[in-house]
């Protein structure tokens, strides 16, 4: 591509700097003609993309062999996608400006449902078509992975293949299979039929779906040699793998701006409804010297002055107070902030309270996640309502005054009374701040309670439970608005009409794929943003291919049912998700991992205990 040509419409855009590349440790190479190039595409906006770990690990881990070039591409906001198309300027690699279509590999990470008809966009955009069965040659081979990767069945049309579970290894031995097939010639199916063989590749055109009358699935059969069940691939040590010593440092601010590393995977406590404390399982962590080493090594090479520890509930890391110990003194001496994410209540304590207070001091976050006990135990979120107090008084005493607590409404078995609930606790929260004879004079509390719509996810043990319709949603927002009686709690909630949308995505068939594909030839693209999002858009796909999302989203699902991703195996059994949904109907609660093994069945992928 011409950079004049670029130059000429970057005057005209909004923060053209998403567009230039050129950032503090971004990897430019010289081609040569064994090198395979990859494109690692992220279907939001750059700020967006530029915060996410997993893209930060792979970027630097590709560009770490002498033979393989990878590129960031991030899908361009409106004003510049219009520029683009109306000057033909091609989806271009921020590092070359070379059109992506001439790339070995296009990649792209799969964070958020919503992002599906983006992943069209990037491909139309590039000037590719965007069904799999239309690109017939060798190269470029599209590839996607991440969390919803776990049921790709939506998008299974537009993907050759797809990476199951944790990327690092998967990636460079499917790389190294397609330098084999270019070197001697082989077609594009040869290469996918050799792929499927690799543990933690899907090929979705390898696996013929055929329905019963009712709509659900009668059989999933494998074709091509392909297994019957693919497994997802982990790191079994955390203290080995590849991890950047740098980061690209973004030109604009972005959504996370901020080093971060990674201090364990996986999560110990079985929460219900989350997606990730279970497809992220066998529980692995990284000892705290490698934490340490990592983080100076961050912060040297890219000058960022705020760290953050990754993982889905930092305060269960075992080894955090000796981790603290250890990067408190150079942090504190070279004025770099420390952020602790993901805190739980149960295990907040005086002295994690006081070591926060060095680093931060601006609010807490918690996560309750529903109003009542019996919700709370429905859910198995293990927290009681003395938890919570106990670690607001903590904070407050502590010179705390803002608290946020995160919540769900829409839950499984959830009542009114529940709804209720929520508003009843954060009341308490703020009559304990004035109780407090230590609270700090002159000043008030402000105690935020934002409410997301819970979505039913695969492998979860709410995989089968029907998700409220939007009028049962609204009905619930509605009562928590006048549930609520101090101007001292602000309420937030989430839009109801894309989180019904969303739980359609997820539980979705390979049916879907027409709809994605109606939505984005209607418009639809960067859907995670309000601003952009239009249901009718969807609905419109919908009535087109005969689709009823209730189908999807509303639908009680039989435990024998065939799900779209019971041939997908990420090591958490099905039978296991069974048990805990009877649990959950019972209100029984299952003790977190190193209190007593649940027999998840994650345990396989280390042979023994995995905590």
């Amino acid at each position: 591509m011409e950079i004049s040509q670029l130059d000429k419409i970057l005057m005209e855009v909004q923060k053209p700097a998403r567009y230039t590349g050129g950032e503090l440790n971004s990897v430019v190479k010289e081609l040569t003609p064994d090198m395979v190039r990859f494109a690692f595409c992220f279907p939001d906006l750059y700020e967006v993309g530029m915060s996410h770990l997993g893209m930060k690990i792979l970027y630097s881990l590709k560009n770490a062999r002498e033979d393989i070039w990878c590129e960031r591409v991030f899908a361009p906001d409106v004003d510049m996608e219009g520029k683009m198309r109306e000057n033909g300027i091609p989806l271009y690699g921020l590092e070359s400006f070379d059109p992506i279509a001439q790339f070995d590999f296009i990649g792209f990470t799969l964070q958020y449902e919503l992002s599906f008809p983006t992943i069209l966009n990037m491909l139309d955009l590039a000037g590719l078509p965007v069904r799999s069965k239309d690109r017939t040659g060798l190269s470029p081979i599209v590839v996607a992975g991440g969390p919803c990767a776990c049921n790709p069945e939506p998008i299974a049309d537009f993907i050759d293949l797809f990476f199951l579970g944790e990327g690092e290894e998967v990636n460079m031995e499917t790389i190294d299979l397609y330098k084999k097939a270019k070197a001697e010639g082989w077609t594009k199916l040869q290469f996918l039929e050799a792929a499927a063989q690799i543990e933690g590749v899907y090929v979705p055109q390898f696996y013929d779906v055929s329905y019963k009358e009712d709509g659900t699935i009668a059989a999933v059969t494998p074709t091509h040699g392909a297994p019957a069940t693919v497994k997802k691939r982990i790191i079994k040590d955390l203290d080995k793998v590849f991890y950047p010593k740098e980061f690209v440092v973004p030109l604009i601010e972005t959504v996370h701006d901020r080093a971060m590393v990674e201090i364990f995977r996986g999560c110990i406590r079985g929460c219900r409804f989350c997606q990730a404390g279970f497809i992220y399982r066998p529980i692995r962590e990284k000892n705290y010297g490698t934490v340490n080493g990592s983080a100076r090594d961050l912060c040297q090479s890219t000058g960022y002055d705020e760290i953050s520890l990754s993982s889905l509930s930092t305060s269960d890391y075992s080894q955090l107070e000796p981790l603290l110990e250890e990067m408190l003194p150079w942090t504190e001496k070279d004025r770099v902030g420390l952020s602790l994410p993901s805190l739980r209540i149960d295990n907040f304590s005086d002295k994690l309270l006081e070591q926060v207070a060095k680093v931060r001091k601006s609010g807490l976050t918690f996560a309750p996640e529903a109003g009542t006990q019996r919700l709370r135990d429905v859910i198995n979120k293990n927290v009681r309502e003395e938890d919570v107090l106990s670690t607001c008084r903590t904070a407050f005493e502590g010179g705390y005054t803002n608290v946020k607590l995160y919540f769900m409404m829409g839950l499984p078995t959830e009542t009114l009374e529940d709804i209720e609930g929520i508003a009843n606790l954060a009341q308490k929260v703020v009559d304990l701040f004035y109780s407090l004879p230590t609270k700090p004079k002159g000043k008030g509390v402000n105690v935020t309670i934002s409410v997301a719509c819970f979505v039913p996810k695969p492998f979860t043990p709410f995989e089968f439970e029907p998700q409220d319709t939007i009028p049962q949603l609204k009905e619930k927002q509605q009562h928590l608005l006048h549930s609520v009686r101090s101007k001292k709690i602000t309420v937030n909630y989430h839009d109801s009409t894309i989180s019904v949308l969303e739980g359609i995505l997820a539980r979705g068939d390979r049916r879907l794929c027409d709809v994605v594909e109606g939505a984005w030839r209607r418009g639809a693209t960067l859907d995670g943003w309000s601003e952009h999002f239009k249901i009718e858009r969807w609905n419109e796909a919908m009535a087109e291919c005969g689709i009823d999302g209730a189908f999807y989203a509303s639908r009680k699902r039989e435990f024998d049912e065939i799900m779209p991703w019971d041939h997908l195996d990420y090591f958490v059994t099905k039978e296991f998700f069974i048990r805990e949904n009877k649990k959950a109907h019972a209100d029984e609660t299952t003790p977190h991992c190193r209190q007593q093994c649940s027999g998840c069945g994650a345990n396989r992928l280390v042979g023994g205990r995995c905590c």
